[in-house]
C-alpha cells in the first residue's frame, strides 16, 4: 500500500497538457490527463493494454477506429487493445480526466501516422 499526492507530479507536456502519471505499474497505469482547448495527442493503439478515460471536468472528443465520441463529465469510455484512438479538445475550456491502462506493459504504445477520421 502507498499514498501519492497529485501535487508531487507534473503533466508530461508544458502548459498543463497531457498525462500526469500517479502510478506506472506493476499491474496498471493510473494518470490524470489534462488538455487545454485545441490540444491533442497522436493517434495510437496498444497491443496488450486496455485503456479507460473517465471525464472529470470539461468536454473532450475521443475518436476510436474512426468513430467520434463526444464525452462530458461523468462519462467513461473503454478502449480495447488494437483499437486506434485519438483524443482532441475541440472545446473552449480545459478538460481533466482519469486514464487507466492495464495490464501494465512497459512499452505497448504504437503510434499511427497520418491518422484521419
Amino acid at each position: 500500500m502507498y499514498v501519492v499526492d497529485e501535487k508531487d507530479y507534473e503533466y508530461r507536456n508544458e502548459n498543463l497538457n497531457g498525462p500526469k502519471y500517479l502510478m506506472k505499474g506493476p499491474r496498471m497505469n493510473f494518470a490524470l490527463v489534462q488538455f487545454q482547448p485545441g490540444k491533442d495527442f497522436k493517434a495510437h493503439y496498444h497491443n496488450v493494454m486496455e485503456e479507460n478515460f473517465y471525464i472529470l471536468e470539461g468536454k473532450i472528443d475521443v475518436i476510436v477506429d474512426g468513430v467520434v465520441n463526444h464525452l462530458s463529465p461523468g462519462q467513461m469510455i473503454h478502449i480495447e487493445p488494437g483499437e486506434v484512438h485519438y483524443v482532441v479538445n475541440n472545446y473552449d475550456e480545459p478538460v481533466k480526466m482519469i486514464s487507466t491502462l492495464a495490464p501494465y506493459q512497459e512499452v505497448d504504445k504504437v503510434e499511427v501516422d497520418n491518422y484521419t477520421y
